[in-house]
């Protein structure tokens, strides 16, 4: 009986151990010395998914893997890299996913064509509403 207590507090303190001890990389929350520089590193960090947190990117998270990426763009785009060279190596690295602006492949095409097929349809659906009134 004494058991059942001390197994729910375990449970219940888990997610306590589960903090991280390090410091953050150097480069998570410092801007990079060359504006030019930083501006296309935050550019593309809009533009990457966290992978923690999954509806923010990695500029807007304070997930501590998000940190990490922050500091990983901002290393290689300090190092010369350009931001499609970046991405790439992520999309490469994590997936497709990753990258909120979707990739030009056949697999995405769906998404590409998807709105002009709905407001095709859409507006023959207009159209054919507005024909019908017409006809008494």
């Amino acid at each position: 009986m004494r058991l059942l207590p001390l197994l729910i507090a375990l449970g219940l303190a888990s997610p306590l151990l589960a903090d991280s001890k390090l410091p953050p990389a150097y480069w998570s929350d410092r801007q990079l010395p060359d504006p030019r520089q930083e501006a296309r590193a935050d550019a593309l960090m809009q533009e990457i998914r966290c992978l923690v947190c999954q509806g923010q990117s990695i500029a807007d998270s304070d997930a501590e893997l998000a940190g990490d990426m922050r500091d990983l763009v901002r290393r290689r785009i300090a190092a010369g890299q350009s931001p499609d060279q970046v991405r790439g190596w992520l999309v490469q690295r994590y997936g497709s996913w990753i990258s909120y602006r979707p990739t030009e492949e056949p697999a995405t095409w769906p998404l590409w064509l998807a709105p002009l097929v709905l407001l095709a349809v859409g507006a023959l659906l207009i159209r054919r509403r507005i024909g019908a009134r017409r006809e008494p």
